[in-house]
């Protein structure tokens, strides 16, 4: 058995959320199937090391890879990482670990290798077939919501989804909160009409215009969304797309936002 990836910190918060298993069958139960935690190492490593389904090594003591793949997409399907990373942000709020005077927006592209839903010509890439991470971030780096588009869509129209896709974030008193103070985000996001949304949703807009000089400085306070993409990229099967279906891979993406979110606690 290899040394587990999850501690048991993590799985006192993920055990929870996941479904319960199915019924057995009391005449012929079969096999007594793989525990939960030991496929969740499984499917964290297929994440961290970017390995094919099929090569996730037996011995491991993790399950095979059908298996695993077959269990991320059923609790990402049950909504389970979504739950677990507002499960994180109220642990993060609770400690005062998430700084909401600020937030900050980026994207990032990588390759689709075999096409799929939710991919288009990467501009960057030759016109390759390509996704976008977009991710917004609190002021500290903590990422509060993520999605996954075409690589040819452009940023300033997926601004006001990732703003919407912010989960309300309890673990204080009051009401649960989701807005940041103020939204920074570079030239891409240049628009007087996202301005005007962000302002009626209570949000400050601090957005570099194009056209101008560079020097505005607000990179000071941008660069926390591009340190985000950057733990994203950490995780090598986020580097390139290998799934058709964008599903798996926002499965992926979640995840990896719930693992980062955990390293801040």
């Amino acid at each position: 058995m290899a040394k587990a990836l999850i501690d048991d910190r993590l799985w006192e918060l993920v055990e929870p959320i996941l479904p319960p298993p199915k019924p057995r069958h009391f005449r012929h139960p079969g096999r007594k199937p793989l525990s939960n935690r030991a496929v969740l190492n499984g499917i964290i490593f297929v994440l961290k090391t970017g390995l094919r389904w099929i090569d996730l090594p037996a011995e491991l003591g993790w399950g095979c890879g059908k298996l695993c793949r077959e269990r991320l997409r059923d609790w990402h399907e049950a909504g389970v990482w979504v739950a677990l990373h507002a499960v994180l942000l109220a642990e993060l709020n609770h400690a005062d670990r998430i700084d909401w005077s600020r937030a900050a927006l980026d994207s990032s592209k990588v390759r689709a290798l075999n096409g799929g839903d939710k991919t288009g010509k990467n501009p960057t890439d030759r016109g390759k077939k390509g996704s976008k991470h977009h991710v917004i971030t609190d002021a500290k780096g903590t990422p509060l919501a993520a999605i996954v588009t075409g690589a040819n869509r452009n940023d300033v129209t997926q601004a006001l989804p990732l703003v919407d896709a912010v989960p309300p974030v309890g673990g204080k008193s009051g009401r649960p909160r989701r807005q940041p103070k103020k939204a920074y985000a570079d030239r891409a996001y240049d628009s007087q009409k996202l301005r005007a949304e962000l302002r009626a949703r209570g949000i400050t807009p601090k957005i570099a215009r194009r056209r101008t000089a560079h020097g505005s400085g607000l990179g000071i306070y941008r660069y926390v969304a591009e340190q985000v993409q950057a733990w994203l990229h950490g995780f090598k099967r986020l580097r390139t797309r290998y799934e058709r279906t964008a599903f798996m891979h926002e499965a992926f993406l979640s995840l990896a936002c719930c693992l980062i979110c955990y390293r801040h606690l």
